[in-house]
């Protein structure tokens, strides 16, 4: 019997090719090296048919198209084991009130944060449609310059506009984005207005709905004045219509896929922006810009309404002036909406401090020490003032034992999905980039992605969020440099919130910053901090000269 059972491994191992309708057992073998397997001949030949099967479900499975808005049953849990969540309820800002002058022309209104223009518009120094002509006419004059802007939604604007000035005169305060104009990354649907994605194959898409973080603007009062670029399919600064420019250098790309507010909060065509992060798209537009970006806690901020990339990765956060606009707009936006099962409600705690004396603060020592860069000088002295603001900073290590190398199929994988139909119909043939790193390319071989390894990530994803937790619990936040290794990746997978604050220029007159890092739901402490620094520095308050000397 043993000799009959060898007869049949060494038959069964032979390379005779068997097929089927779809594939033969050749194309089984070459594909394993796409995985880094290796079965026998015999094991190969039983797959057959049972590949078949698969192939037929799958063939089965495109036959009924899923709507765009609809996630997978399967819910990412960024809280770490045992995570308390902090309590709900009514938002505490509080913030020591300056005198506001009228600026003597527009173009110092324009740059105004909203703090000081929610002054003027109610002592009646300024008017919101005053105040929204102002920026209308901005962005008429310099959204094709910066290659920033998708569609100036002015007649909505000037309703909106109209409306918030006869509220407020008949003593309806509906708070500070009352009146104020922002603009909107063009991955978020408006009613009747494109919902370009950035990308060719979308750009007549008009979606028949309106996103949570939209609705809840107009709750505050705000008004919608454009939608703003955003890279195509939300990867880098490169869209339909061009590359997005850094209002400090127009030779220079906006950078990140929330270019378009980066762009034009940073010169001055609207009072904030509304845009999205999966892996650094509010970060590094914030950075390179000089403004304030605060990519909040997944699970913070409604994703209802916007493109997904990655439904566990994707973050919605503002983009403004300073820090205290990121927390009155923090305030507007988050909380739960029945369309976002991923969202916890929270209260917002944020109290101008005196000082950073009562602050856990840690620090990445060894990042800022390594980072020879020509920016080291501008970091060494953002610690100086820290510490000159009485913080005492505590050393941390990065985490580093990690495959970091494969956490990115996770994005990939989960962007396959969403833009399945686009691929299938070789529409993705039509993005503007098509080399080795473009979106169209990565959707390509997202097809490749084996379903155990991305779930294998995620357990590792798992394995990650403990490690980060633990490293970051017994703190209020963490100070990092912009070249911080994999921290971008990691708080991304973990979910945890980080904001970018201007901290000077480099050689060439370009804007650096650092980041701040907080624990899940923990804005609030980076905010203070954040504000607290840029009361004591005015980096927050330069502005890119060719669009802030303009002559009226």
């Amino acid at each position: 019997m043993r000799l009959i059972s060898i007869i049949l491994v060494l038959l069964l191992s032979c390379t005779t090719v068997r097929k089927n309708e779809f594939f033969d057992t050749e194309d089984i073998k070459s594909s394993q090296k796409l995985v880094g397997l290796e079965f026998s001949n015999a094991e190969v030949d039983t797959m057959l048919n049972y590949l078949s099967r698969n192939r037929q479900g799958i063939d089965s499975l495109r036959k009924y198209p899923v709507p765009y808005d609809v996630a997978p049953a399967l819910w990412f849990d960024p809280l770490p084991d045992n995570f308390q969540l902090p309590e709900s309820g009514p938002d505490r800002i509080f913030f020591e009130s300056t005198n506001v002058k009228t600026p003597g022309s527009d173009t110092e209104i324009a740059f105004l944060p909203i703090h000081s223009l929610a002054k003027l518009l109610r002592d009646g120094s300024l008017t919101s449609e005053k105040l929204t002509q102002i920026y209308l006419d901005r962005l008429k004059t310099f959204g094709d310059t910066l290659e920033a802007v998708i569609t100036i939604t002015e007649d909505l604007a000037m309703r909106q506009a109209r409306k918030a000035d006869r509220e407020l005169a008949e003593g309806i305060d509906r708070g500070y984005l009352h009146g104020i104009p922002y603009g909107l990354k063009d991955l978020i649907a408006v009613p009747d207005y494109p919902t370009t994605w950035g990308a060719y194959p979308y750009k007549d898409q008009i979606i028949d709905e309106k996103g949570t973080v939209v609705k809840k603007l107009e709750e505050a009062g705000a008004v919608l004045v454009a939608k703003l670029t955003s890279g195509a399919l939300a990867r880098g600064d490169v869209w339909y219509g061009g590359k997005t420019k850094n209002p400090w250098n127009l030779e220079q790309g906006a950078s990140g896929s929330s270019a378009g507010p980066g762009s034009a909060v940073g010169a001055g065509l609207v009072a904030f922006a509304i845009g999205t992060e999966t892996w650094g798209s509010i970060l590094s537009p914030s950075i390179r810009c000089g403004i304030t970006g605060l990519r909040p806690t997944y699970g913070a901020v409604s994703r209802h309404g916007v493109m997904a990339l990655s439904w566990t990765m994707d973050k919605v956060g503002p983009m403004a002036r300073d820090a205290l606009d990121c927390a009155l707009i923090l305030s507007a936006i988050k909380g739960e909406d029945d369309h976002d099962r991923t969202l916890h409600d929270f209260a917002l705690s944020f109290e101008e401090p005196a000082d950073l004396s009562g602050y856990r603060i840690g620090y990445f020592e060894e990042l800022f020490e390594n980072d020879s860069s020509d920016v080291s000088s501008n970091q060494e002295s953002t610690l100086d003032k820290l510490r000159e603001l009485g913080a005492e900073l505590e050393p941390v290590e990065m985490i580093t034992d990690h495959p970091f190398s494969v956490f990115d199929i996770i994005l990939r994988a989960e962007a396959g999905s969403f833009f399945d139909t686009l691929v299938l119909k070789h529409h993705d043939r039509t993005l503007v980039q098509q080399q080795g790193s473009s979106r169209a390319n990565s959707l390509r071989q997202s097809r490749f992605i084996p379903a155990v390894e991305y779930l294998q990530a995620n357990r590792h994803r798992k394995i990650l969020i403990e490690a980060f937790h633990e490293l970051i619990k017994d703190y209020d936040f963490l100070v990092a440099p912009v070249r911080s290794g994999q921290l971008s990746l990691t708080t991304n997978l973990t979910g945890h919130p980080a904001i970018a604050v201007p901290d000077g220029f480099d050689e060439d007159g370009h804007p650096t910053a650092f980041v701040l890092v907080g624990n899940l739901f923990g804005e609030g402490k980076l905010l203070e901090a954040a504000y607290l620094f840029q009361k004591s520095t005015d980096f927050d308050e330069a502005h890119p000269p060719m669009f802030s000397n303009t002559q009226e």
